[in-house]
């Protein structure tokens, strides 16, 4: 759409905004009610969990990156779309502070103040950029935001990085090869954009590979066979063998190092910095094999004021689903670990005041008056003893999908070379020995193989290469044949 009549000048990004909703007013009112603008549950989402997770969400959770938004707010607002959030009494009701073009700009100038609570770098030709504006891009997607998550490029997801704006067939096949945008899958309605991010309730609606590829996806001689995995398989734990393929992801953060002067910054294997006198220590890995569990779009939520696991991990939001739950799927998981501050008397974690206030921890390098301010910012009561804690969060992986003679095979999954910890995921072993998720019928099978095993005193199948190989080969034969008569 033609939009050169936005001649301008302009002197701020609210002034364009209000040139917007002179057409598109509707739409701004859309914009009031989504996620992407109050960081919480959106109001006319209809998933079903809206009112357990009512005002929760990216503005009032906990994580173990940058621990939390509560004072915080100029610094971490810088990607919010919308203009002048500083503190608490941001107006969420006012149309005029929300940032169209930062979603909208299809220059790829757009750019906002690192720390200035969503305002535009002076840089910024308005005009030019209001007279672009179109249908967002992988780049206003991602490189506005979301690739950014957790303070640079992939640190917080894992499978969003900067690669991904023009990325090759073999990093992500449908932005590679069929050039989806992020719209293409997170479809938008009334501004509400489709997608959950596991652990976050404000996320929207959930997006499933099968919304497109439906439940029985796979061609071939073993179509039935792999269609068979579906029910107990996310398509993605298959398809996406290891993620963070071009950029080094964040795995491990450890905040009680920070305040110190080191120099040199150490740096790893990628060339990425190992330690940040504001942020403490990382440790950075690429080519990542997925963590697994199973999951069933729904997760465990450590909330402000929750007690912490004093006898080791505290899960921020473990996924929810087990072997036994028919909604559950086994999903791959990136699972990002840290040691964050807690008050030692109270048990619970702590929000620090990071950025900003006179007492805030980059102002003054002290967790003591950090922890005091944080804690007074959010009306909660701190003991004045700190500690720090081992925490997890899951990040779910979507991303990063390689074309599909790149994923995953039997034998990575099964048998001697297993990469999988069936134990862990409620089985007593490889479920092609042992008994597959509800079916009686392989227990069976294994029970008479059982039975059919040498006597004592008759040789011993021990000493026999390979004969684990072979015997479950022929159990995947047997388990084929019974699946195909289900």
């Amino acid at each position: 759409m033609n939009h050169s009549f936005l001649e301008g000048p302009y002197d701020s990004g609210p002034e364009v905004t209000e040139e917007c909703i002179g057409c598109h007013e509707p739409q701004a009112k859309d914009m009031l009610n989504s996620t992407h603008w109050l960081w919480t549950s959106c109001g006319d989402c209809e998933c079903g969990e809206i009112e357990a997770y009512k005002d929760m969400g990216k503005r009032t959770v906990i994580n173990n990156f940058c621990v939390a938004i509560a004072s915080n707010e100029p610094r971490c607002t810088s990607c919010h779309a919308g203009y002048g959030w500083e503190d608490d009494t941001f107006d969420f009701n006012n149309a005029s502070n929300i940032d169209c073009l930062v979603c909208h700009d299809n220059t790829g100038t757009y750019k906002k103040i690192p720390t200035g609570a969503g305002a535009v770098d002076t840089s910024v030709d308005l005009a030019e950029v209001a007279q672009s504006v179109g249908s967002p891009t992988r780049d206003t997607c991602g490189g506005n935001c979301h690739f950014y998550g957790g303070g640079g490029d992939n640190v917080k997801h894992g499978d969003m990085s900067s690669a991904l704006s023009e990325p090759s067939p073999e990093l992500d096949v449908h932005m590679g090869l069929l050039d989806f945008k992020c719209q293409n899958c997170h479809e938008t309605s009334d501004h509400n954009v489709a997608g959950r991010f596991a652990g976050l309730p404000d996320s929207e609606c959930r997006v499933q590979c099968s919304d497109c590829h439906g439940q029985t996806p796979h061609a071939g001689e073993y179509k039935e066979r792999l269609d068979g995995h579906v029910d107990a398989i996310a398509c993605q734990t298959c398809h996406i063998p290891q993620y963070a393929r071009e950029v080094p992801t964040k795995m491990y953060w450890d905040w009680s190092q920070a305040g110190q002067d080191i120099d040199p910054v150490p740096t790893d294997e990628y060339g990425k910095a190992t330690y940040h006198k504001k942020k403490g220590s990382f440790v950075w890995e690429k080519n990542v094999t997925p963590s697994y569990a199973w999951y069933n779009g729904s997760s465990t939520l450590y909330k402000l004021g929750d007690t912490i696991n004093t006898d080791g991990v505290t899960v921020m939001n473990a996924p929810l689903g087990s072997r036994d739950d028919a909604d559950s799927q086994i999903y791959p998981f990136k699972i990002h670990r840290a040691k964050q501050i807690s008050d030692a008397e109270y048990n619970y974690l702590i929000v620090p005041d990071l950025f900003g206030g006179e007492n805030s921890y980059w102002a003054t390098y002290d967790w003591d008056k950090a922890a005091a301010s944080g804690m007074e910012y959010v009306d909660m009561p701190y003991s004045g003893e700190y500690e720090f804690v081992e925490t997890s969060l899951y990040e779910s992986i979507n991303h990063e999908v390689p074309p599909a003679e790149h994923s995953l095979d039997c034998s990575d999954c099964h048998l001697e070379t297993s990469m999988m910890d069936f134990e862990t995921l409620g089985y007593e072993g490889d479920p092609m020995l042992v008994g597959e998720r509800f079916s009686e019928e392989v227990e069976d099978v294994r029970q008479s193989v059982e039975q059919e095993a040498p006597e004592a005193g008759e040789e011993s199948s021990e000493g026999v290469p390979g004969f684990g190989i072979f015997l479950g080969i022929g159990m995947l034969l047997v388990v084929s044949i019974l699946w195909g008569r289900r």
